[in-house]
């Protein structure tokens, strides 16, 4: 029986060098976002913010984002997982600095690696440009990130009110 969709694949087996039996699940693709991804970018953006409406008492800033422009300017990367679309990350160089952007994953899909892939994929893309480090912000009543960051090698600089949000910035140095 098929997978209802947002529901993640049944892990398949396959058996490794040396015997061992290794489970893996769906395998993650990441390429850059075209045009005709527009409308997935916005519903993955809407799914994965709607939550914090409540909190911030308004759409943050990913809601509303220009995506297109996004794609037309090749700064936007999506995620697939068996051909679908289920998160992003908008990157976009600095002189000095990768900012990235915006990470968004299908809420169905949290906690499966792929905001860390995308993570991984910012510090690949700052390295390739000669950038020594990643900028990001995050909405204080994002209380999830504000966690997630550091976890993931990212330090809090500074937080100050920035387009109407308070926002809270993070940097991670790039090797």
């Amino acid at each position: 029986m098929p997978a209802e969709r947002g529901t993640p694949p049944p892990a398949r087996l396959s058996h490794a060098a040396r015997g061992r039996t290794v489970y893996s699940s769906a395998v993650v693709m990441i390429r850059r976002a075209g045009p005709g991804d527009v409308d997935e970018l916005r519903a993955i953006a809407a799914a994965a913010y709607q939550k914090y409406v409540p909190r911030i008492g308004r759409a943050p800033a990913p809601m509303t984002a220009d995506y297109a422009r996004a794609v037309r300017d090749g700064q936007a990367w999506a995620a697939l997982e068996d051909g679908q679309i289920v998160g992003f990350a908008i990157m976009i160089a600095q002189p000095g600095y990768l900012l990235l952007d915006n990470v968004a994953v299908l809420p169905a899909v949290q906690g499966r690696g792929i905001g860390a892939r995308l993570l991984a994929l910012a510090e690949d893309q700052a390295r390739g440009l000669g950038l020594r480090q990643i900028r990001l912000y995050t909405n204080e009543a994002m209380t999830e990130n504000l966690a997630y960051y550091p976890r993931h090698g990212y330090a809090e600089t500074h937080r100050a009110e920035q387009d109407g949000f308070n926002r809270v910035f993070f940097r991670k140095p790039i090797d």
